[in-house]
């Protein structure tokens, strides 16, 4: 087992007023040759929206961008015709294929928004893109995972154009929760989106990450209470 620590405090940042991102990896001006990506994990932005922000109609293309919120509100609107508002508890994604234009605000005027954006590259290059998103109980992931992206029907998540898992959990003070990988050989990019917790004795505080490979299976111990996020890819 092989892990790559990624602590909170040593994240790029910026600050453009409306919006103070911290980069888990190179991103914008942000640049650091020994974070570039982890697998096929490219992008993990911790964003900070202020109220009335927003980024004006951009292109993606050939590249899984999922979003998970956690406080406040964004509004989407897409060139396939995809739009909506999402909030804590949602999850959105959008498969950018051959090419897509979008814009993402802030829905309130007032309030802030905080949040994940994540890319990923794809497993087939220029499909037809796609957008969707879904609304999950949170309670659902209380001391287990709750996938939420997944190419596989059975887990009735997002579908991804890969070979990659997202799953969210909810641990309680002094339990622990086995993670197993969907796909032999992907790493996992762990992520504590508040809390504590542990794996194989290494100490993990909000927002800090540990990207982990060659293995399979690890198990998570918080004394504390921890909310993570499991981000399974492949690594190469």
């Amino acid at each position: 087992m092989k892990t790559l620590l990624f602590k909170a405090a040593d994240r790029g940042s910026a600050d453009y007023g409306w919006l103070k991102p911290n980069y888990y990896f190179s991103f914008g001006e942000y640049r650091n040759p020994e974070k570039v990506h982890f697998g096929l994990l490219r992008v993990l932005n911790d964003d900070f929206i202020a109220g009335g922000g927003k980024f004006p109609t951009h292109p993606h293309d050939n590249m899984e961008i999922v979003t998970i919120p956690f406080t406040g509100a964004i509004q989407h609107k897409d060139s396939t015709g995809g739009q909506g508002v999402i909030k804590a508890g949602d999850v959105q994604i959008m498969n950018a294929g051959t090419g897509v234009q979008h814009s993402e605000a802030n829905a309130s005027a007032t309030e802030p928004v905080t949040l994940f954006q994540i890319w990923v590259f794809p497993k087939e290059r220029n499909i037809t893109p796609r957008y969707d998103q879904k609304n999950y109980d949170i309670n659902d992931r209380i001391n287990k995972w709750q996938v939420v992206v997944s190419p596989n029907e059975a887990d009735k998540a997002l579908w991804i154009n890969q070979d990659a898992r997202f799953a969210l959990t909810k641990l309680e003070a002094g339990k622990t929760i086995d993670h197993t990988n969907a796909f032999k050989g992907n790493g996992v990019f762990l992520v504590v989106i508040n809390g504590s917790a542990k794996v194989n004795d290494q100490q993990l505080n909000k927002r800090d990450a540990l990207g982990i490979s060659d293995t399979d299976n690890f198990t998570i111990e918080t004394t504390e209470g921890a909310e993570l996020l499991a981000i399974e890819v492949p690594m190469h």
